[in-house]
């Protein structure tokens, strides 16, 4: 059996002489034009991000955490790659550092907790907000030290989840449970009415 990916599908049905390929196309057409628009609008791009994640039922409140949390991670690789961390690998297990002084798990065994397998964690995380704190003073501790490669900048990742970890310890002493949780940010209502607004369109 021949297999392509999504790319490669894509330009199968632009190959396509029928007709009834024609919506398709028009649909292909539509999102490469607002493509370009994002490249010229990167504001745009956010807009439609927002809307994707409101359409799924995820709430205001939980989509400006994420858009945030997103800048913030950013900010953090964007530190990192001045620092001589330089792989993918590297990365991950920075991220890892972070994630266990945090929640005392690193993503892949949160994600497991979860039961997810491909989705993103954060996309299913009411966490959101430890994981951003960990990561924004994971950013100031590597640049109050200086941190200069992947050694260094370890030592401050876990310095930063460590801090967040701390808050969210304290934070369950005062509610009187725990913050960490093997549900997904989606309740079934809530995934019955994201399949009922994405078919309606």
């Amino acid at each position: 059996m021949n297999c392509v990916n999504t790319e490669g599908a894509f330009r199968i049905v632009q190959s396509i002489p029928s007709s009834k390929a024609e919506p398709f196309k028009l649909w292909l057409a539509k999102v490469g034009y607002e493509r370009v628009q994002e490249i010229q609008n990167p504001e745009l791009a956010q807009k439609r991000m927002k809307e994707l994640y409101k359409l799924k039922g995820y709430s205001d409140d939980w989509v400006e955490k994420r858009v945030r949390g997103i800048a913030i991670r950013d900010e953090l690789t964007d530190e990192w790659k001045k620092r001589e961390v330089k792989t993918e690998r590297e990365y991950a297990i920075l991220t890892a550092e972070i994630s266990k002084a945090t929640f005392g798990m690193t993503p892949s065994e949160y994600k497991k907790l979860k039961g997810l397998k491909k989705e993103n964690l954060r996309d299913h995380m009411n966490e959101l907000i430890f994981t951003m704190l960990g990561e924004r003073v994971t950013t100031e501790i590597t640049k109050n030290k200086d941190a200069i490669g992947f050694d260094e900048n370890k030592s401050a990742a876990k310095e930063g989840g460590e801090v967040a970890g701390n808050a969210r310890k304290d934070a369950e002493r005062k509610i009187g449970k725990s913050i960490i949780s093997d549900e997904n940010y989606l309740s079934e209502p809530e995934q019955k009415k994201k399949v009922k607004m994405i078919s309606s369109k």
